[in-house]
């Protein structure tokens, strides 16, 4: 029986991290063959064909439909400081997620000649949703007014930049053109790890300082903490803890699982964060409910002790037992004296 290789953590080599935890490029790196995790989740058979990582799919289809929700929200909020471009990241997340389920289920084969060039795409659309991530956290400044074709072009064409730029460098370390090794992927490695990392770090800075600077409510700082915690934890779960789990699960789950609902619940806090921080302007909403603390305020506390508006108007034998103009408080009247 043939031992398991060890390999240890080292800057640019995925070896390691792949031994662990079965990421899609894990297939086309480090090795000929690619590295497998030492312990991974069960397999299951679906009308003659095999599906890889069940219980992450489920979780995948969970993640599309709360993006759907959450899109159709943002949507809906017509006049919100940042709605269009917010929107694009969570198009992209939703992009990563269909790619991610396609390979790691096992619908793209790892032997077919299209999964390498599908991976670098999939490479490719996280790296670009981290830089709309970050490139939303200026949104706030407005250094470019929101929703002007300065600001959405810029975040569109700078995305795709980064997008073809990874997937690019991604296919050419797959296929060892140039400079490019699969066997030692370090321009790769720095992509994936620091410079997605370094994105992410610099928009919760943004919005720490935008927070405390500009809002005087303290509440969406509680989001981006729990946001970043939910991350780190996912990240801590699938490349420090996934072998462990693997093993306590009977194979049925891994870290894969766990990463995938850490990585939707930070996406969650995303928007319940940019929620937090955005009112819209209720004078263009299309939206049917009232602000009845507004209408309270209007008609002062003596009025609301009487009865409000009707109730004085009826002890006063105006609008019910009149003219509607008759009476103190009667409705003509309130108008006239209000506007």
């Amino acid at each position: 029986m043939s031992s398991v290789p060890t390999y240890k953590f080292a800057f640019g080599s995925f070896n390691y991290i792949c031994s662990t935890v079965s990421l899609t490029l894990c297939p086309l790196v480090g090795d000929v063959d690619g590295i497998e995790p030492n312990c991974y989740s069960r397999n299951v058979k679906i009308a003659d064909t095999l599906i890889f990582q069940p219980s992450t799919l489920i979780i995948h289809i969970i993640a599309l439909i709360m993006t759907t929700i959450m899109i159709y929200h943002i949507r809906s909020k017509y006049t919100a400081v940042g709605r269009k471009e917010i929107i694009m990241f969570f198009y992209l997340y939703m992009l990563v997620t269909i790619f991610d389920f396609l390979l790691i289920s096992g619908i793209i084969p790892t032997a077919s000649n299209l999964y390498p060039y599908f991976t670098g795409v999939h490479l490719g659309l996280i790296s670009a949703t981290f830089w709309c991530l970050l490139l939303n956290g200026f949104v706030g400044f407005q250094f470019a007014e929101d929703g002007t074709p300065l600001s959405l072009w810029s975040i569109r064409i700078s995305s795709f930049v980064v997008f073809a730029a990874v997937t690019f460098l991604s296919i050419a370390t797959f296929q060892n053109l140039g400079p490019f090794d699969s066997l030692n992927p370090v321009a790769l490695w720095v992509i994936y790890f620091i410079f997605n990392g370094a994105a992410l770090l610099i928009y919760v800075i943004l919005q720490i300082v935008l927070v405390v600077n500009t809002l005087d409510d303290r509440w969406p700082l509680g989001d981006i903490v729990f946001g970043i915690g939910f991350y780190a934890a996912g990240q801590v779960i699938l490349y420090a803890l996934s072998g462990d789990i693997c093993d306590f699960a009977k194979h049925y789950i891994d870290g894969l699982f766990f990463g995938t609902i850490a990585t939707l619940l930070s996406v969650m806090m995303v928007y319940k964060y940019w929620d937090s921080i955005t009112k819209e302007d209720l004078e263009f909403s299309v939206g049917s409910k009232q602000n009845v603390w507004e209408v309270k305020e209007l008609l002062g506390e003596d009025e609301m002790a009487g009865g409000g508006l009707y109730g004085q108007q009826q002890q006063q034998g105006g609008f019910f037992n009149g003219s509607p103009a008759s009476g103190q408080y009667g409705q003509a009247n309130y108008y006239e004296d209000r506007y």
